[in-house]
């Protein structure tokens, strides 16, 4: 049976360090360079989407990391700066709206994976990605759909490129103030929808996806 298989018939309710350990013993390499790679925003109309690579430490793992989206905005702040104070190594990468427009989305997420992977101060031995396309790394790379449930370090990836987006968002509430960024973080929300009709597109909507095209081309003709 192969090891993410296994791992899957013996899932913990919460992420842990079970597929690293794994893994790192069939490659016979050190716990401690094992990555973890997640993305957040691959759905929303506005914004970038975001990538996180993390290398956890075996000795001091945050208490607290599971899947982002199972976590409170409060809890996902407060681990933060814990993961990357006791982390190994971690980092974060960004792809712009307007980037994900002149290639495609898959595109834009795979360059950001691989952009946060080159962002850390230390060569991983392989990396755990979440989903099922591994981006190219200058290491080898296993995808675990559904990762951010079973592996902590892709966890604590998906927090700090969740967290980091969150915070984009926000930010760009007050450049673009009307579209309520803030609250729906430029996903397909009716708030969002209603906002978009109302003001057409911002400069950091995605103008490839088909709501936001559609309303781009009301307010062209």
């Amino acid at each position: 049976m192969r090891i993410l298989e296994r791992i899957r018939h013996s899932v913990a309710a919460m992420p842990d360090l079970t597929l690293e350990t794994a893994y790192a013993k069939q490659l016979r390499v050190p716990l401690g360079t094992v990555c973890g790679i997640d993305e957040a925003g691959r759905g929303p109309w506005a914004g970038p989407v975001s990538a996180a690579a993390v290398i956890l430490n075996p000795k001091q793992l945050p208490k607290g990391i599971d899947d982002s989206k199972r976590l409170t905005h409060a809890q996902r702040e407060a681990l933060l700066d814990v993961i990357q104070d006791q982390a190994l190594a971690s980092s974060l990468a960004m792809i712009s709206a307007q980037e994900i427009d002149s290639t495609n989305i898959l595109k834009a997420t795979l360059k950001a994976m691989a952009m946060a992977a080159q962002g850390l101060n230390q060569v991983p031995s392989f990396a755990l990605v979440d989903g099922n396309r591994t981006p190219d790394l200058i290491c080898p790379a296993f995808c675990v759909v559904g990762g951010d449930h079973l592996s902590l370090s892709i966890a604590a990836a998906s927090i700090l490129a969740k967290v980091a987006r969150d915070r984009l968002m926000a930010e760009a509430d007050d450049l673009y103030p009307g579209y309520g960024f803030a609250q729906h973080k430029g996903y397909g929300t009716k708030a969002h929808q209603d906002a978009l009709a109302r003001l057409g597109p911002s400069p950091i909507h995605r103008l490839s996806y088909k709501p936001v095209a559609k309303v781009l081309q009301s307010f062209q003709d």
